[in-house]
């Protein structure tokens, strides 16, 4: 009977000490990639916007680095979330507009007291300021808004933000105005069709799908934000650049004469926490694809891959810029 009660023991232990080294084995397998790759989650934006089919296309992409393991495209609130998740380590990688990424890096805005370190590796193109209006409304200039009826965008909207400032580059306010509707794109142009508004702020790529349905159906024109309204608006707001909707060019509304405006540039940015050789390797795989005939989103299209360096508003990670001034592209 003791015989046979050792015996038990014994294989107890035995059984509990191959348990323990199968652990060890496990915990192995499971852990974090003996090469260092890294795991990269991409922030973007909506899935029915611009920003998710951009990390779509791009993922593939940076996957070919051996310094990627494998890269998440993640649908997010866009821009503010955007910063935010990558503050708290949630993503790696993300796209913003600038306007947002400046009052991150100021502290102000959304971002009051609580500064970020956004970092960029690349801009992308421009969301465009578009102001149309009804072609008997008499609005030929942003300083003609006064006393019109207009949608300024939903409250809070990047659209509303820019439509208080390009009023206030020519001196107005809300209250020089003999109406404003926070509607949002296809609302405004509801609006407009029915003639309760005489004209609407647009903040997007170039063409809006809502603009073109406007244009389908109801004669308007292009106000201009040019001249000392533009100047104005690029000297207090760095994050504007002026833009330039080219005639003739049946992709982006077919316009017989060009129409002279400004935009807010878009950009990717990265997390100071990467290592400069991984967004090295990133930034040099983005620009070589620039180059190739395989980019699928139009919205990569808009910018020339030597100005993706040029006038951004954050300041670039040391592994972007190493790049960059080894191409000789830096300003």
């Amino acid at each position: 009977m003791l015989k046979r009660l050792f015996f038990v023991l014994a294989l107890i232990l035995t059984t509990t000490l191959a348990a323990c080294g199968g652990d060890g084995g496990s915990e192995e397998a499971s852990g974090s990639d003996e090469s260092g790759s890294e795991s990269i989650v991409f922030g973007t934006g909506g899935t029915s916007g611009t920003y998710y089919p951009i990390g779509g296309a791009l993922k593939p992409v940076f996957e070919e680095s051996e310094s990627i393991n494998n890269v998440t495209v993640e649908s997010t609130g866009a821009s503010v979330a955007n910063i935010q998740n990558i503050e708290d380590s949630l993503n790696q990688m993300a796209i913003i507009m600038s306007d947002v990424g400046y009052d991150a890096i100021e502290g102000q805005g959304q971002f009051d007291g609580n500064a970020a370190d956004v970092q960029a590796m690349a801009g992308m193109y421009q969301n465009v300021v578009q102001v149309v209006a009804l072609k008997d409304s008499g609005i030929s200039s942003i300083e003609d808004l006064e006393g019109k009826k207009v949608g300024v965008g939903k409250v809070g909207s990047g659209v509303e933000q820019s439509a208080k400032k390009v009023l206030e580059a020519v001196g107005l306010t809300y209250d020089d105005l003999s109406k404003v509707t926070h509607t949002g794109y296809a609302d405004s142009v509801q609006e407009m069709k029915n003639g309760n508004l005489d004209a609407a702020f647009f903040t997007s790529g170039v063409p809006n799908s809502n603009i073109t349905d406007l244009m389908q159906q109801t004669d308007i024109n292009f106000v201009e934000i040019k001249g000392d309204t533009a100047d104005a608006l690029m000297e207090k707001y760095p994050f504007y650049k002026a833009n330039t909707i080219e005639a003739g060019d049946e992709a982006r509304y077919d316009l017989e004469e060009a129409v002279e405006t400004v935009g807010i540039q878009n950009m990717i940015i990265v997390s100071p926490e990467l290592s400069e050789d991984v967004v090295y390797d990133m930034t040099k795989r983005y620009y070589e694809y620039l180059g190739t005939e395989e980019v699928s989103v139009g919205a990569l299209k808009q910018l020339g891959r030597d100005e993706i360096a040029k006038g951004l508003i954050a300041p670039l990670h040391p592994g972007a810029e190493k790049f960059y001034e080894e191409q000789g592209i830096l300003e």
